[in-house]
């Protein structure tokens, strides 16, 4: 339940994958899990990750173009610039808001290829969203 109220599951037993998703895609260290010995409880130990210790990360590897899905990949295909919700959705010949919301733009922004404008208001009414690094590394190696 603990997963559940912080957000990082939709429900239970499904916390543990979106972690090890969502560690994997920030660039985190893999988690430790530790168990009792009757296998009753357990505990998860998250490694300290360098940039939030105010120290700087260590660029080790060159941008390497992101595995997407086939819908992330369509939105990426149709940006220009930055583009609000209704704008994505026309281009992409969309109508279900649910089904684009769960499906396109948070995978998207959950595999880092896009990002909000703004990102401290994401239900403003004037949000909009743009690539990242990320995604326009997607669609250079697309092209290449």
């Amino acid at each position: 339940m603990a997963f559940k109220e912080l957000d990082l599951t939709e429900g239970r037993s499904t916390g543990i994958p979106k972690i090890l998703r969502v560690m994997q895609t920030n660039g985190f260290p893999q988690p430790r899990f530790e168990s009792d010995d009757e296998r009753s409880s357990f505990l998860i130990c998250l490694p300290a990750h360098a940039g939030f210790a105010g120290e700087a990360v260590p660029e080790v590897t060159p941008e390497v173009t992101p595995e997407v899905t086939p819908e992330v990949g369509r939105l990426l295909a149709v940006f220009q610039g930055e583009m609000g919700r209704a704008e994505l959705m026309k281009a992409l010949g969309l109508k279900d808001e649910k089904h684009f919301r769960e499906h396109y733009l948070q995978t998207a922004i959950g595999q880092g290829v896009i990002e909000m404008t703004i990102p401290d208001k994401p239900r403003s009414r004037l949000q909009k969203y743009r690539l990242t690094g990320k995604g326009k590394a997607w669609l250079r190696g697309l092209h290449e």
